[in-house]
């Protein structure tokens, strides 16, 4: 923060992706700055900050994120993207679903594996412990694994890739506001459908009947993972090509600094 208070004259347009500080360092270069917030925007500290910052344009990463924010603050809507060569389609042949995700309360995988359990498939689980709440895994998770439900652990990005393209579905079971949720778009890259609870992000990014299903419970889930023949994987990652990779999401940023300079 610094180095940008000394040297910020030197540019149009300042992009943030912190979430408090950098709005008092910016001063009257507000205007033209953009903030992106990766977290939920709903709780009482956010609130409070929006209250003292109404001139700070923020681009909200989906639309129940920016139904959140104060109007004032609302400069648009970009989803995220990925780069399009990142991950490559599978063939969804491994015969077992998939959880990614922190292993937490707001991602809920003790209720994935409730879920895979019911419809009698097998689910693999990748994720880090929530060093935050780790009671969590240890009292709600490690009881429920056995051998059709297995914890993988952390993965990096190549076996990450290889889990989704042979995986027949991401279970996505989000108990909180999801401002986005990367893993989705991820997992279309693969081919994969995306079973995930309207909560949060999830209706926008998942096109319900055609990149995965949205339901609303557990019951739900289980009849969802058995229509998953009924989605073709080529379309889902031709749905990913049209709306998430990293190209089109630079190219709404771009147009979202050129309507602030035009302001």
């Amino acid at each position: 923060m610094e180095e940008l208070r000394r040297e910020m004259d030197r540019f149009d347009i300042i992009h943030c992706h912190g979430e408090f500080f950098h709005a008092a360092l910016l001063g009257p270069r507000r205007r033209h700055s953009v903030t992106t917030i990766h977290w939920r925007v709903d709780q009482l500290d956010r609130t409070l900050f929006f209250d003292a910052f109404p001139d700070l344009p923020v681009a909200a990463i989906s639309r129940a994120q920016s139904d959140m924010l104060p109007a004032a603050n609302r400069a648009g809507i970009v989803h995220h993207g990925i780069d399009a060569t990142r991950y490559a389609p599978g063939r969804g042949d491994g015969g077992y679903v998939a959880f990614i995700g922190r292993m937490t309360d707001q991602k809920r995988p003790d209720r994935a594996i409730r879920v895979a359990r019911a419809a009698g498939r097998t689910i693999r689980l990748a994720g880090t412990i929530d060093v935050g709440n780790p009671r969590y895994f240890e009292e709600q998770v490690a009881p429920l694994l056995g051998p059709d439900a297995i914890y993988e652990g952390p993965l990096g990005d190549a076996a990450k890739q290889t889990l989704l393209q042979r995986a027949e579905a991401l279970l996505f079971p989000i108990d909180w506001p999801e401002p986005f949720g990367l893993v989705m778009i991820e997992s279309m890259a693969c081919g994969t459908p995306v079973i995930g609870w309207n909560a949060g992000s999830v209706p926008e990014v998942v096109q319900d009947g055609v990149t995965g299903f949205v339901v609303s419970s557990e019951e739900e889930a289980v009849r969802a993972l058995g229509r998953i023949p009924e989605l073709d994987r080529r379309s889902i990652r031709a749905a990913f090509d049209a709306r998430f990779t990293s190209d089109r999401m630079a190219e709404a940023y771009i147009a979202l600094y050129r309507k602030l300079l035009e302001s």
